[in-house]
């Protein structure tokens, strides 16, 4: 389960709200071509998407196993934080119409923070795609759901998005136990970046 940033936020209730009601009306359609909002007619290819390890296994927020049942539940669950203004589940689709990868946003609202997950298809892995859908959803989440700090977690192993992370500018502050949904440690390199920092480094 996603857990709240380290680093706390004094947020007035005001903050609180904008953020709750910029999650519920966000259109994801401006993070890039192909992206909406997870439904019940995603289940099917967010199912056959994270049955690949290369895909779901440095992932620790994912239902498990992986089934038809548990996608439809994860993606329910979604849909109903979405409404409280608490996450974003988004898939991307291919030219075919086929989901190609997923993007979770969890907000803490009360923090003014969010932390991002997600993958994209085997084929589509070790392309240059990753790092700079990573960016673009760093700055689109800043700057369209108005949070002020992002956290982040990679397992240690996965260098490949430790690398991505410490490219964007993030800045490494430990590690953390990442709680699976069954109940398991999985011991994560965690970031944190504030949005004045994020403006600063890319002249926003």
């Amino acid at each position: 389960m996603s857990m709240p940033p380290k680093t706390v936020l004094e947020v007035s209730a005001e903050e609180v709200e904008a953020i709750r009601q910029a999650v519920r009306t966000a259109d994801v359609a401006t993070l890039g071509d192909g992206r909406a909002r997870a439904d019940l007619t995603h289940v099917e290819g967010l199912v056959a998407l994270l049955s690949d390890e290369r895909v779901s296994g440095p992932i620790y927020d994912l239902p498990r196993p992986i089934n038809a049942e548990s996608v439809t539940r994860w993606v329910v669950e979604s849909q109903a934080l979405a409404l409280a203004g608490e996450a974003l589940l988004i898939v991307n689709l291919d030219a075919e119409g086929v989901v190609a990868g997923y993007s979770r946003i969890t907000v803490w609202p009360d923090r003014s923070a969010a932390e991002l997950a997600g993958a994209i298809r085997a084929d589509r892995q070790n392309s240059g795609q990753g790092g700079r859908g990573m960016a673009h959803s760093f700055g689109w989440i800043f700057e369209t759901l108005g949070v002020r700090m992002m956290c982040l977690t990679a397992a240690l192993d996965n260098i490949r998005v430790q690398k991505g992370i410490d490219a964007a500018g993030f800045t490494r502050m430990g590690e953390r136990d990442a709680v699976r949904p069954d109940g398991t440690i999985r011991r994560s390199i965690y970031w944190e970046m504030m949005r004045e920092d994020w403006r600063m480094r890319h002249r926003l």
